[in-house]
């Protein structure tokens, strides 16, 4: 009996130290191979995903920022054409309109023309003038007013510089604005901070935004922001129109297919009577367009030019 016990004993201890051998095996083994490019790494992120080692918006997030490094700044700029600019000669009765209207914080002041950046004016520093002055225009001091005073420096930056290179030098500068240059020096446009930082987090509430539950905003009787979410019978609803929602349920796959492309901000395109421009979009889909009415119908094919 007691031989049995021994025995079985025995038995046992081989037994776990067998199994104690084999889990330190793996547990010194990698489970998952080690990824050797990108791709792999977003297959090895998105499998962590489906297994619930990230939600959703963490996976957007890195997923932006690895797409932030491989990004020039000319794929997320503001146009030239669409830049809000103002003239270093203009009046204040001229400007402030245009401040209000677009409710932007930052401005380029421009010379001749638009290749002439001055420098960039906040409109908190104009506020703080206008707060102190009389109805003449002048301060307290008695000064005139003349918008070279309030001027910050422009910072100045080429097409081609990284997206990550650029947010790095944003906050080391504390500078939320950049002048875009092309290769042969004139404007091509501008970005921000904001810019950037929306390939990481998406999109920013900003002075485009509006309710969630509210996809068309009216400017006035021809213009209109609207988002590309805008489910197509709703436009057709608003607009009296009878675009065909069979195919494409929303106004941004409409547009899509009109491009045949994921569009840039500040590209355009014509549907009918109608002129859309889009606002933002990131590396994924559209999200915000303005959109004109036209005096008469058009066929023009997609344009890239805004």
């Amino acid at each position: 009996m007691n031989k049995d016990r021994s025995s079985r004993a025995a038995g046992d201890s081989r037994q776990q130290s067998w199994f104690r051998k084999l889990v330190a095996s793996f547990l010194n083994k990698p489970l998952v191979r080690k990824p050797e490019d990108r791709e792999q790494l977003g297959d090895l992120l998105r499998d962590a995903e489906k297994h619930n080692l990230l939600d959703a918006d963490a996976l957007a997030m890195i997923e932006g920022v690895l797409n932030v490094s491989n990004m020039q700044v000319r794929e997320v700029m503001v146009p030239r054409s669409q830049m809000v600019v103002i003239k270093e000669n203009e009046s204040p009765d001229v400007f402030l309109p245009v401040m209000v209207d677009s409710a932007h914080s930052r401005f380029p002041v421009i010379g001749d023309n638009r290749d002439e950046v001055e420098g960039i004016v906040l409109a908190k520093d104009v506020l703080a003038y206008f707060g102190e002055k009389n109805s003449d225009s002048k301060n307290k001091s008695g000064a005139r007013f003349n918008l070279r005073d309030l001027l910050r420096p422009a910072v100045v930056v080429p097409e081609s510089k990284r997206l990550n290179v650029l947010l790095k030098d944003f906050k080391a500068n504390r500078n939320h604005m950049a002048i875009v240059v092309d290769e042969y020096g004139g404007v091509a446009g501008l970005v921000t901070i904001e810019d950037v930082l929306e390939q990481i987090v998406g999109d920013i509430v900003d002075e485009h935004d509006f309710d969630d539950d509210v996809f068309i905003m009216r400017h006035s009787d021809k213009k209109f922001t609207l988002k590309a979410l805008t489910p197509i019978d709703e436009f057709n609803e608003y607009f009296d129109t009878t675009f065909s929602d069979s195919e494409f349920g929303t106004i941004g796959g409409l547009l899509m297919n009109k491009f045949g492309r994921l569009p840039k901000r500040g590209e355009n395109a014509e549907l009918d009577q109608f002129r859309f421009t889009v606002l933002r979009a990131d590396s994924r889909r559209i999200h915000l367009l303005q959109l004109a009415i036209l005096d008469e119908p058009s066929v023009d094919e997609a344009s890239g030019k805004a």
